[in-house]
């Protein structure tokens, strides 16, 4: 006789979807872009670790801000060029993702809070839960059921949701619009985009806060990601499948 408890455990590994190709392939590329990103950023911020407000800044000038950075690599012509490269494939990527994220609605399915979600008391209890550096537990998943057809094991909370929004939708055109401000390239063809910002230097600065924030979403997601369970989410995200009853972030 089957036991009550071998059929629980059966039940609760039976794999259900959770990413779909193009999220896992285009989520991956991002990262390893990401990465490239902020080693050649690195090396061009060590040779001039000075941010200015404005249109010109050097050495003759007062800054905006000094940043204690120490000399951890080299200063090097190659970092230019390679942020450029990998600018260009997280532009591409990004670009993919959004255009397939819609077609595919994975916007509208995952990422969208439902209205009931919107509520300031359920915001405010979910936050409070992530701020105690809480599990995600059985009242939050029963709060996501009553609020939404899906899931509730395999779905985003509301702040995860806005979250995800305002990186996808906000930072990320943040750092595209900056980058590309400080380009004298492409502000030579539009200049509108150094001067809506307050100048090249002005923009390079912001592109520097871009950074910062990005940093503390990328540090949050990963703690995010430990106390969700690290390998099944890492799974989760290589095969698309997470098992019934976990969460992947």
């Amino acid at each position: 006789m089957i036991s009550e408890a071998r059929v629980e455990a059966t039940i609760e590994t039976i794999p259900v979807p959770r990413h779909i190709a193009l999220v896992r392939v285009t989520h991956w590329i991002i990262v390893l872009s990401v990465v490239g990103l902020l080693v050649s950023g690195i090396g061009i911020l060590v040779g001039h670790p000075r941010l200015y407000w404005g249109e010109t800044g050097s050495l003759a000038t007062a800054s905006l801000i000094d940043l204690p950075i120490p000399l951890i690599i080299c200063p090097s012509v190659w970092y230019r060029p390679y942020h450029f490269f990998f600018a260009w494939i997280l532009v591409l990527t990004g670009l993919t993702y959004m255009a397939g994220s819609f077609i595919t609605h994975h916007f509208r399915k995952d990422l969208l809070p439902a209205k009931a979600d919107l509520r300031w008391n359920r915001m405010l209890g979910v936050a409070l839960d992530h701020l105690a550096w809480k599990r995600p537990d059985a009242r939050e998943a029963q709060a996501r059921q009553g609020a939404a057809s899906t899931d509730a094991a395999s779905t985003y909370n509301v702040v995860q949701r806005l979250t995800y929004l305002a990186v996808v939708f906000g930072l990320f055109p943040a750092f595209l619009w900056t980058g590309l401000g400080m380009s004298f390239g492409m502000t030579s063809v539009f200049p509108i985009l150094a001067t809506a910002l307050g100048g090249h230097q002005s923009a390079r600065t912001l592109h520097f806060v871009c950074v910062v924030l990005l940093l503390l979403f990328v540090m949050v997601h990963i703690l995010m990601i430990y106390l969700a369970g690290f390998w099944r989410t890492v799974r989760a995200m290589i095969t698309g499948y997470v098992p019934q009853g976990g969460r992947a972030r």
